[in-house]
């Protein structure tokens, strides 16, 4: 054992008389390879120190140059890292104690010992001072992780408020400024989706490199988890400082990441706030720039805005509606209403598209585009659109049970919905307890939903369509339209997007988009919906193309289910005869 820890000894002993028995027993006990090397002051000892290696040091305390505490202090200073054996004359227990907390593994008193003793003695101080290594690295360890992000090794929160509190406190004194720079990134969670998370991983660790290198030394990038990332630009002169780098992010950021094979494209939204403008304390500072990253996501996303007092009311709502939805469904404050889908060949109602609507109790009928976006970014979109998936078949049920046949019941499946492993189980467990026939309901995705984890959507939605369910593409022209994806994909329906169907008859070349989705949708044998049809020339223009049917305010808003039955059942939404294709 101590042949493997102790190979070179310094001995630091004045008595040349001790020194030549301890080589000899050494030599006596086995143990004569080992190095001993000795000097006989503390000075020839730290020159010795400084010019070759030792495992250990043996050190009398009663030196010419340096007496007691004084000898193991200037030792330790010179060979922090080494085990350190006492080997003196001076029985002293004050003196012992001192010596072990200043750096000494062990003492021993000349003359009280055998040379096993001593061996096994150096033995153990090697093993001590190795204990204490590991310890004192794994309290290093401990502290670097409590303040670093383990993935990226980046500060993370804890750390960055510390710094944020000390730059504040440097720009308080000297009429500077701070700022805090907010990062969510666009488009991550199609990486995890598609591609798994090590490779995810590995894109934040690319992401947080090119941050690093777009800021000072004296800076701070911070990962708070997830794809979130914050910026402390310590000492700013003007705001448009803050400004140059977010640009810089920007640009750095949406270059191409080379990941597993992979040339993966992502952007980044950006939110900043400015020391003392738009806050006096860390939090402060965190929280509005927060709230100008959600502005630059909404205004676009892949660019930054700087925080501005009118983005406090649009937090504050936002914040509120959240609350709002999370009681929502316990207090049954959701509703649902139907808008009826008309058939442009017979003018017949021969479908329903299921909307959610929102009574708060004080504010009254919330818009969807007010609460369906915080919905979808708070994850609560999950559980209210279960409900209404519900909902809507046990309504669709009743209408059959009612010997009214209406057609299809159309639902819209979000994207947290429709990525969760467990939707398919759900939905069916769903028209299990209702009793509807599958054949009658018709999922509404967006594209931007069918092109995440494309190899698993097509089977999920291969699946769907063996149990009877149709599948129509929703909002179709307004994402990332392509023909291979469609032909891929097994889908009976595609909704051409109301902002085209709106253009008929106004802007130029207008007509001649929607005309082509027809056409292309007709090649592909699945029927055509148009969405927001508000005029009577809407309708004919439609129906020469041969468009298969179409929903709007033309026909109706949507109605409670009540309402929706008695339109249905007078026959009251007929088109003109002239509208109907022949």
């Amino acid at each position: 054992m101590i042949r493997k820890g102790i190979r070179t000894v310094l001995l630091v002993e004045d008595n040349r008389g001790d020194a030549r028995l301890l080589r000899e027993m050494f030599n006596e006990s086995g143990h004569g390879w080992i190095d001993l090397h000795h000097v006989e002051t503390l000075a020839a000892a730290e020159k010795c120190l400084g010019s070759r290696a030792f495992d250990m040091i043996v050190l009398d305390l009663g030196l010419p140059d340096a007496q007691g505490l004084e000898a193991v202090r200037r030792v330790h200073v010179a060979a922090p890292d080494l085990p350190l054996v006492v080997l003196t004359g001076i029985d002293d227990e004050h003196l012992a104690a001192k010596s072990l907390q200043l750096g000494a593994q062990d003492y021993i008193i000349k003359g009280e010992f055998e040379p096993r003793g001593l061996l096994r003695a150096m033995r153990y101080a090697v093993e001590r001072k190795s204990l204490q290594e590991a310890a004192r690295d794994l309290a290093l360890e401990i502290a670097h992780s409590a303040a670093h992000d383990s993935l990226t090794g980046l500060p993370n929160r804890v750390l960055l408020n510390d710094r944020i509190d000390m730059a504040i406190a440097f720009a308080a004194r000297h009429d500077r400024k701070a700022a805090v720079l907010f990062l969510d990134l666009d488009g991550f969670k199609h990486v995890n989706d598609s591609l798994g998370h090590p490779t995810g991983d590995k894109l934040l660790q690319s992401i947080a490199a090119r941050l690093l290198n777009c800021v000072r030394i004296s800076d701070t990038v911070s990962r708070q988890g997830g794809d979130e990332f914050v910026v402390l630009l310590s000492e700013v002169e003007h705001a448009e400082d803050a400004a140059v780098i977010a640009r810089r992010m920007l640009e750095s950021v949406k270059e191409a990441h080379a990941i597993d094979g992979h040339d993966l494209h992502v952007t980044t939204s950006i939110g900043l706030s400015v020391y003392p403008d738009d806050g006096l304390d860390a939090p402060t500072l965190l929280k509005t720039a927060d709230t100008a990253m959600y502005r630059a996501k909404d205004m676009g996303r892949d660019a930054y805005r700087f925080f501005t007092q009118d983005m406090n009311a649009r937090a504050v709502e936002r914040q509120t509606i959240e609350e709002g939805l999370r009681r929502a469904l316990e207090r049954e404050e959701f509703t649902v209403h139907y808008q009826p889908k008309i058939s442009l060949r017979t003018g017949a109602i021969i479908g329903a598209e299921a909307l959610l609507r929102w009574a708060h109790p004080v504010r009254g009928l919330v818009p969807p585009a007010q609460f369906i976006p915080v919905a979808e970014d708070s994850g609560l979109i999950r559980p209210i659109g279960e409900w209404v998936l519900r909902k809507a078949c046990v309504q669709a049920r009743a209408w059959q049970d009612k010997g009214l046949s209406f057609g299809t019941m159309a639902v819209n499946v979000s994207a947290t919905q429709f990525v969760d492993e467990n939707f398919l189980e759900r939905l069916l467990g769903i028209l299990g307890d209702t009793g509807l026939n599958p054949n009658m309901l018709e999922l509404e995705l967006t594209e931007s939903v069918l092109m995440k984890r494309v190899e698993s959507t097509a089977c999920l939605l291969q699946s769907l369509r063996e149990k009877g369910v149709q599948i129509a593409i929703d909002d179709f022209g307004t994402g990332h339209s392509s023909l291979s994806y469609l032909q891929k994909f097994p889908v009976d329906i595609l909704k051409i997007d109301q902002s085209f169907v709106q253009e008929i008859g106004g802007v130029e070349g207008g007509e001649t988009l929607v005309t082509a989705v027809i056409d292309m949708a007709k090649a592909l044998n699945v029927r055509v919906i148009a969405e927001g049809v508000e005029t009577l020339a809407q309708i004919e223009f439609l129906a020469r193309l041969k468009c298969d049917e179409a929903q709007g305010f033309y026909f109706s808003t949507p109605v409670p289910a009540a309402s929706f039955e008695a339109l249905f059942r007078s026959g009251a939404l007929a088109i003109p005869r002239l509208a109907v294709a022949a």
